[in-house]
């Protein structure tokens, strides 16, 4: 087992985050996608908190980490979630006006212990962005109106 040392403690403490901008906005996450990976990167590392697996999504992002036990999660992700956006209002200015309040990062996330099923979690995080268009290949668009049976306008 990949234990960690501390100075009296062995630890081994995996977890998934997942969070999301605000409002999933998919069109400047995507714009901005490197520099929030490097960002996220960066802050981490200040943490000590290793990266196993990350997966930058259209509208989320998916995180393992390995998180020491002297640092909380939730104040693991108040810490990356506020640092980064601050970071990338100061990197890209012009995105202050578009999102009210200084706010990029939606307030809520998911994170969920790993424990012995992190090979598991890995192959789930780096298979996302194909779950993810496969799921956006289905959708509820017609392009061929059923009452009048012409083909519809883009415009609509």
């Amino acid at each position: 087992m990949d234990n960690n040392n501390l100075s009296h403690t062995k630890w081994n403490c995996k977890y998934h985050i997942v969070f999301a901008p605000k409002f999933r906005r998919k069109i400047i996450y995507g714009q901005l996608k490197q520099d929030i990976a490097n960002i996220l990167s960066t802050l981490c590392k200040r943490k000590s908190v290793h990266i196993i697996e990350a997966e930058m999504c259209s509208d989320h992002v998916h995180m393992l980490v390995e998180i020491p036990p002297s640092i909380s999660v939730s104040s693991f992700v108040g810490y990356l979630k506020g640092k980064s956006t601050l970071m990338i209002f100061e990197r890209h200015a012009n995105l202050k006006y578009k999102f009210g309040n200084r706010h990029f990062w939606c307030r809520g996330y998911y994170v969920d212990t790993v424990g012995k099923n992190a090979k598991k979690i890995e192959e789930y995080i780096q298979n996302q962005l194909k779950e993810d268009y496969e799921y956006d290949q289905i959708t509820l668009k017609e392009y061929i109106d059923p009452f009048t049976g012409e083909p519809v306008k883009k415009n609509k």
